[in-house]
């Protein structure tokens, strides 16, 4: 009896779903605590550890799920599709927020990161003025959505390579 082989799309699509909504609980909580208002990277910290298990994670489910094999395309493409889709779930979710929900809120974090960086001794007004366009144009919609999935697919391809390197299977192995 032959099993059928799992679709990828599908089956890493809700990994994705998954890995989105992670990301959502983070950003959820660190704005109910005030966390990112003072400027609080550890929780960020809790996305970059997970979003590597998730993709090791669904790319070992697959290889079960597909009598044990696995190649290296089959654990990038599972990969790739995690990072898209959450990262696309995120940015929706950031619209959201940002345009209806709290509207204000990016002009305050805009202000926390200024007054960072005025901390330094270093950092003149100028060094300072010009470091915050910079952020500015990250914080605009199109653009920090475009970084945002292009850091995404970057990173699943990194995992989901090392995640398919070390896993894979295929047949005659």
């Amino acid at each position: 009896m032959e099993t059928q082989k799992p679709a990828i799309g599908k089956f890493a699509m809700n990994y994705g779903l998954v890995l989105g909504l992670i990301m959502i609980l983070i950003a959820v909580i660190n704005y109910v605590t005030g966390l990112d208002l003072q400027g609080k990277q550890w929780p960020q910290y809790i996305y970059y550890l997970i979003f590597p298990i998730i993709i090791f994670y669904a790319i070992s489910k697959y290889k079960k799920n597909n009598a044990n094999l696995l190649s290296v395309g089959e654990a990038i493409k599972i990969g790739l599709i995690i990072a898209a889709i959450s990262a696309i779930v995120y940015i929706i979710y950031g619209l959201i927020f940002n345009y209806v929900i709290d509207p204000d809120h990016m002009g305050k974090i805009t202000e926390v990161v200024r007054d960072k960086m005025l901390e330094n001794p270093n950092a003149t007004e100028e060094i300072v003025d010009q470091q915050m366009e910079f952020v500015k144009k990250l914080m605009d919609p199109v653009i920090g959505s475009a970084f945002w999935i292009a850091a995404s697919l970057i990173f699943g391809l990194i995992y989901s390579l090392i995640g398919g390197l070390i896993m894979k299977k295929e047949s005659g192995s």
